[in-house]
């Protein structure tokens, strides 16, 4: 997938106030609309015209785009990374249900906003794996787009407690009541959707945690019950003999909690000693006499 850059779809500098943005997008549209161009291409321009403004006529669309894009060139091959809108706070979608926009806009804001309503905001959010068996108070900050005097985009940090329930998983939603804007009667809500960070050791899917489990070879082959640290709590943990590199022991109820609570599930690693002495290296040349053992026998 390409970069699209917008500010170039529709001629304006970055710093371009609101009302350039509107003039611009004006100016074009009288140019390449179907029912009164000339143009060969018409049809696409127009297309790529009505993308670029629906992305930099919504100040919260254009501050995150900003945000995103600032290092990219039109045309480079593109992937946003991973939960790069945690923390941009959105309104609901207006008027692009339907659209007829690229994979780019797509994956960019195909999701934002869309599961809020009337006056509900909504924000993406990345909390640690630990928080969910516990719970947790947490502050957090939402990037939020505001535009100035001069009709530019700028964005603004509003600061949060948030009360983290435990047993929260992956994309469920966290209710702030009046927290969302305010309209002309009662102010909406605020809908957090959870999500949480890349972890040094855990995996979440759904409710199961995944983990891997050093052993060593002795564990792995003579079987052994070693102790592991987990954020539910430790807990011992039986290695059968023989297992190999690649199994997966299963732990029943030791997953993120609820109802059913999750699973741990611990991928065996057998880690070699290394034979960096001479009593270790004496060890492996004697189990290499010894246990005439060929790894790749029958392969």
């Amino acid at each position: 997938m390409e970069f699209r850059d917008y500010y170039k779809t529709l001629g304006v500098a970055r710093d371009a106030a609101a009302d350039d943005i509107r003039k611009a997008f004006r100016r074009l549209a009288r140019k390449y609309h179907p029912d009164v161009s000339k143009e060969a291409d018409a049809e696409t321009r127009m297309k790529e015209v009505n993308e670029a403004y629906a992305v930099l006529s919504d100040p919260e669309k254009r501050a995150a785009y900003d945000q995103l894009g600032r290092d990219y060139r039109p045309g480079q091959e593109f992937r946003p990374p991973p939960d790069w809108d945690a923390g941009f706070e959105f309104s609901p979608h207006q008027g692009f249900q339907g659209a007829d926009f690229s994979e780019f806009f797509s994956e960019l804001f195909g999701r934002m906003g869309a599961r809020a309503h009337g006056e509900d905001h909504y924000a993406k959010v990345l909390l640690d794996v630990e928080d969910a068996f516990l719970g947790a108070s947490r502050q957090i900050a939402l990037r939020v787009p505001k535009v100035d005097a001069q009709g530019r985009v700028a964005l603004e940090t509003r600061t949060l407690n948030v009360k983290i329930p435990a047993g929260v998983r992956e994309g469920q939603l966290i209710r702030l009541a009046g927290q969302g804007a305010a309209g002309a009667g009662k102010p909406g809500d605020l809908l957090l959707e959870v999500h949480f960070k890349p972890h040094a050791r855990y995996r979440v899917e759904g409710r199961d945690l995944h983990v891997d489990l050093p052993v060593a070879p002795w564990e792995a082959a003579l079987g052994a019950v070693v102790r592991l640290e987990a954020p539910g709590g430790a807990l011992k943990v039986r290695i059968p003999a023989g297992a190999q590199s690649a199994r997966v022991l299963r732990v029943r109820g030791r997953g993120i909690p609820g109802e059913p609570p999750g699973d741990l599930l611990l991928a065996i690693r057998v880690v070699l000693p290394p034979a960096d002495t001479d009593e270790a290296r004496a060890l492996y040349e004697q189990m290499a006499r010894d246990l005439a053992f060929d790894p790749r026998a029958g392969t």
